[in-house]
């Protein structure tokens, strides 16, 4: 595992590269009794009985499952091949798919995922990760159950749903009513409000220029782990936009890979 601080290109590995068919795996979600969806790529020659890490990533609003599996788009394939190189199970769950923003349907599948995904394989670490609004889940669920998760990589996501002003009417559906219907629900899913639950290593990427999910939120909740000596890191780009290159996604990911691999127990 690469130092660290070292972030270049050639002190990371080779992507191993990933069986060409993934598993597409249905289940009936105790939340509702409704059909879910998660997809699994397992890491060429794996074998079950083997002790092993998982990498979840969590697609963007207006996306589904599919999206980490098969999107060329820089975040994406920096996740898939990071998965990939440290020979880690890579899963893509739907969570309610288009419009999820990890409301309580979201967050309940999540927990049955883990659950799941616990029973089928001997599990050392899982990493949740996520792009815009997966980036935003990702931030949410891992305050909502810290001791489900070792790591988090959030990438251009907001860590304030009380403040976040875009895609309202689909928060809302998915909070079960607006800002002033449900306020304890938007205080509850917004990282930066319930902190003290994040102890584990989080990345983070942000843009200045982002307008679609602003970055300052996510810039305050690592300055504020970071004053309190939590294993926080930030990659913003002051020019940057709703986007993360390959090269600042992979430090993201191995910064949280590396700080697991430190840690003491």
């Amino acid at each position: 595992m690469p130092c660290p601080t070292c972030w270049q290109p050639s002190a990371w590995p080779p992507a191993k590269p990933h069986p060409p068919t993934p598993s597409d795996i249905a289940f009936t979600a105790d939340f509702d009794g409704s059909s879910q969806r998660y997809v699994v790529l397992e890491p060429e020659g794996f074998k079950p009985s083997a002790p092993v890490s998982i990498l979840i990533a969590l697609h963007g609003h207006g996306s589904d499952r599919w999206q980490f599996i098969r999107d060329p788009r820089d975040e994406c394939k920096a996740a898939r091949d990071c998965a990939a190189r440290h020979r880690m199970v890579f899963v893509s769950p739907d969570y309610r798919a288009k419009t999820s923003w990890m409301g309580p349907a979201a967050e309940a599948d999540m927990v049955q995922i883990l659950r799941d995904l616990r029973k089928q394989y001997t599990v050392q670490k899982i990493i949740l990760s996520g792009g815009s609004m997966g980036g935003t889940g990702a931030l949410t669920f891992a305050a909502l159950h810290p001791k489900q998760i070792d790591g988090v990589v959030s990438l251009n996501g907001t860590a304030n749903l009380v403040e976040y002003d875009q895609f309202q009417e689909a928060i809302a559906a998915s909070f079960g009513g607006t800002k002033s219907v449900r306020p304890q629900e938007f205080r509850k899913r917004s990282a930066e409000l319930n902190a003290g639950q994040l102890t584990m290593p989080i990345a983070c990427t942000t843009g200045g220029l982002d307008k679609l999910v602003p970055p300052q939120s996510v810039g305050r909740l690592v300055a504020q782990l970071q004053k309190q000596n939590r294993p926080a890191h930030l990659i913003h780009r002051p020019q940057g936009g709703h986007e993360t290159n390959y090269a600042d996604a992979t430090e993201a990911f191995e910064w949280v890979l590396g700080r697991l691999a430190n840690r003491k127990p």
